[in-house]
Protein backbone atom coordinates (compact mmCIF):
# COMPACT_ATOMS: atom_id res chain seq x y z
CA UNK A 1 0.00 0.00 0.00
CA UNK A 2 1.44 3.15 -1.21
CA UNK A 3 1.84 6.37 1.13
CA UNK A 4 -0.43 8.40 -1.67
CA UNK A 5 -3.39 5.23 -0.88
CA UNK A 6 -3.33 6.12 2.50
CA UNK A 7 -3.35 9.77 2.94
CA UNK A 8 -6.10 9.46 0.56
CA UNK A 9 -8.33 7.67 2.54
CA UNK A 10 -7.26 9.49 5.60
CA UNK A 11 -8.58 12.68 3.49
CA UNK A 12 -11.46 10.97 2.54
CA UNK A 13 -12.54 10.05 6.59
CA UNK A 14 -11.97 13.69 7.42
CA UNK A 15 -13.96 14.74 4.68
CA UNK A 16 -16.74 12.83 5.98
CA UNK A 17 -16.28 14.19 9.66
CA UNK A 18 -16.57 17.42 8.50
CA UNK A 19 -20.11 17.68 6.35
CA UNK A 20 -21.99 20.21 7.87
CA UNK A 21 -24.91 17.64 8.50
CA UNK A 22 -23.12 16.45 11.71
CA UNK A 23 -23.67 18.11 14.52
CA UNK A 24 -20.08 19.02 16.05
CA UNK A 25 -19.48 20.56 12.95
CA UNK A 26 -23.30 22.13 11.74
CA UNK A 27 -21.51 25.49 12.44
CA UNK A 28 -18.26 25.96 10.48
CA UNK A 29 -20.33 26.07 7.49
CA UNK A 30 -18.92 24.69 4.10
CA UNK A 31 -15.40 26.14 4.02
CA UNK A 32 -13.59 22.80 6.27
CA UNK A 33 -15.79 20.52 3.95
CA UNK A 34 -14.58 22.14 0.79
CA UNK A 35 -11.21 23.06 1.62
CA UNK A 36 -10.83 19.30 2.05
CA UNK A 37 -12.85 18.16 -0.97
CA UNK A 38 -10.15 20.23 -2.94
CA UNK A 39 -7.10 18.62 -1.44
CA UNK A 40 -9.15 15.00 -2.02
CA UNK A 41 -9.37 16.15 -5.56
CA UNK A 42 -6.34 17.17 -5.94
CA UNK A 43 -4.22 14.02 -4.83
CA UNK A 44 -6.45 11.36 -6.94
CA UNK A 45 -5.62 13.47 -9.54
CA UNK A 46 -1.58 13.39 -8.62
CA UNK A 47 -2.58 9.59 -7.88
CA UNK A 48 -4.08 8.93 -11.29
CA UNK A 49 -0.96 10.65 -12.90
CA UNK A 50 1.67 8.98 -10.89
CA UNK A 51 2.71 11.84 -8.78
CA UNK A 52 2.08 10.82 -5.29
Amino acid sequence: MSLGLIVLVVLALVLVGVIPAWGHSRSWGYMPSGVVGLLVAILVVMQISGNF
